[in-house]
């Protein structure tokens, strides 16, 4: 095989860019491209010795974003005595941990978060088989150093002082199970393992993955309040999979470039929860009622579509672990210090008459900066009473959740 004359290395990551006559920003994502004379020499995760440019063509960067990378990178390097041509490199500062790694969804969510240049430790925690999964990723020449925990006994030491929780812990779907199906073995996980965070990094951004959200959500809030820690802005349903899924469904239906699509998507993770806003697309485009009726029911079933292709060997990890991948960087980005950093999520809000809704929230060092009302506003009669119909749903879902929590805790 001839010597590539340039390599392109993509992080999954998002940003956010106002564009087409957008109030909002889209979620983008990000790619390097390195370029050699030659060939790429000494070609080191994420640096090289050799020239870095940004291509938002291959990504979901756009120009203004990369340009501020690069931007940051250079005064970095020039502050440093050094070329900016040389050793650009993001600094790696921050801890996550991925609690279930060695899952369907928590070995692909690892990897991902491995190629992140934001993340300096990645702590790997299961009950069982997760030595093999970060002997595995420890391998991958990118920044940040891999340690496992198996066990309750060491969940305690891969919390300490991280920064970020994941928690994609629990039984996966299969044919035939609603998310509610699920409740009574994933319930009680979300709550050990919640209970853990509050102990040992209450103040860190946790991601809820485990299903059904929905309910998931609402049992480690009451579990953070019985431990006296819960900060409603630090509290993420992970529902960056509806997004993903819609922007791609809408990219197909209608063949536009898919780093320009953005679908806000609110409700909640389950079912007619999900509420695509068709309306609010960016770009503009305009959809028949037939599109709306297809695209809405595909976006929301879109799980079980997976589910039944696989056929009993899983549900959709692969997408899933993309999504919460993107969340990650998302959160890091923020953490970080980044300004302009939106993403639906399923958080405490007051936007409705409901606890807990999905919504796009912006991102900052402290959690949520703010939830985004303006996406409920000047909605179609299809979503309007879309909105309406899920809200009985979610909020037996969300008062399941409490309950379950409430009632744990008087056991105790």
């Amino acid at each position: 095989m001839a010597s590539a004359s340039a390599a392109t290395f993509t992080v999954g990551t998002t940003t956010s860019l106002a564009q087409r006559g957008s109030s909002l920003p889209q979620s983008k994502s990000f790619a390097m491209r390195f370029n050699s004379k030659n060939h790429l020499k000494n070609f080191c995760g994420l640096k090289a010795t050799s020239s870095v440019r940004c291509e938002s063509e291959l990504s979901f960067t756009g120009k203004e974003t990369t340009a501020v990378l690069h931007a940051s990178f250079a005064s970095k390097a020039q502050k440093e005595g050094h070329d900016n041509q040389y050793h650009l490199q993001p600094q790696a500062s921050f801890k996550v941990a991925v609690l279930g790694a060695a899952g369907g969804i928590g070995q692909s969510l690892a990897l991902l978060i491995k190629m992140s240049p934001l993340v300096s430790d990645l702590h790997l925690y299961d009950i069982a088989n997760v030595k093999g999964v970060a002997a595995d990723l420890s391998h991958c020449n990118t920044p940040s150093k891999v340690k496992d925990f198996t066990g309750a006994s060491e969940l305690g030491n891969c919390l300490k002082d991280v920064d970020v929780v994941v928690i994609p812990a629990g039984v996966p779907r299969k044919p035939g199970m609603t998310r509610d199906d699920l409740f009574n073995i994933n319930a009680g996980i979300v709550r050990d393992l919640v209970t853990a965070v509050a102990d040992n990094c209450p103040g860190a951004f946790i991601h809820i993955i485990s299903n059904p959200v929905n309910s998931t959500v609402p049992i480690a809030a009451e579990i953070l309040k019985q431990k006296g820690v819960y900060d409603p802005k630090k509290l993420f349903g992970v529902t960056t999979l509806d997004v993903v899924r819609a922007n791609t469904f809408v990219a197909q239906k209608k063949n536009l470039k898919l780093i320009d699509v953005d679908v806000p998507v609110v409700g909640g993770h389950a079912g007619i929860t999900i509420l695509p806003l068709l309306s609010k697309t960016r770009p503009l485009v305009s959809f028949s009622d037939e599109e709306i009726e297809q695209l809405t029911v595909r976006i929301q079933n879109a799980g079980t579509e997976v589910v039944e292709a696989k056929a009993g060997a899983g549900s959709a990890t692969l997408s899933m672990a993309y999504a919460a991948a993107r969340f990650v960087e998302s959160s890091l980005r923020a953490l970080d210090g980044d300004g302009d950093v939106y993403e639906c999520s399923f958080v405490q809000s007051d936007l409705t008459d409901l606890p807990f809704f999905a919504s796009r929230v912006k991102l900052g060092r402290n959690g949520v900066e703010a939830l985004i009302p303006s996406d409920l506003q000047g909605l179609t009669k299809y979503e309007q009473k879309a909105l309406e119909a899920l809200k009985p749903e979610l909020k037996a879902s969300i008062e399941k959740g409490i309950a379950f929590a409430q009632k744990q805790a008087v056991a105790a």
